[in-house]
């Protein structure tokens, strides 16, 4: 199914209420990518190129989601997870992972990640992600 199949599978309730997003990933270019999509369902899009950036993001703001890479220098996002849970038990995290083992993506459920959604495939999959957060 294509992205704009995808997009247009969400329900009309979905496409009116505003979900305010984070997108934390190191590579400009995902996040460009993934803020288009989103922007286009009509959401609000944020946008980190670290953890320490990401966190400080959302100590300032309100945020109805996260879409949080797993492999990033410095900060990865394992620790800006388990940091987010520290202050926040119910901000739904969706992990994007494209690098990410096994371990890894246990780990992250267990610190709470909402959903996992695997690159390059994840802008075939954010409306898919999305419409479980709604659920």
């Amino acid at each position: 199914m294509t992205l704009g199949a995808r997009i247009r599978r969400i329900t009309r309730l979905e496409l009116e209420r505003t979900i305010r997003i984070l997108i934390v990933d190191d590579e400009p270019a995902v996040c460009r990518a993934i803020a288009q999509v989103l922007n286009a369902q009509g959401h609000e899009v944020l946008t980190a190129l670290s953890g320490e950036e990401a966190l400080a993001l959302i100590e300032r703001s309100r945020l109805d989601a996260v879409f949080l890479d797993i492999a990033m220098p410095g900060m990865n996002g394992i620790e800006v997870l388990r940091r987010i849970r520290q202050s926040d038990s119910r901000l739904p995290v969706i992990i994007l992972s494209g690098w990410a083992n096994q371990e890894e993506i246990e780990l992250a459920r267990e610190l709470g990640a909402t959903d996992v959604v695997f690159k390059p495939a994840a802008l075939r999959h954010l409306s898919d992600a999305l419409a479980r957060l709604a659920r």
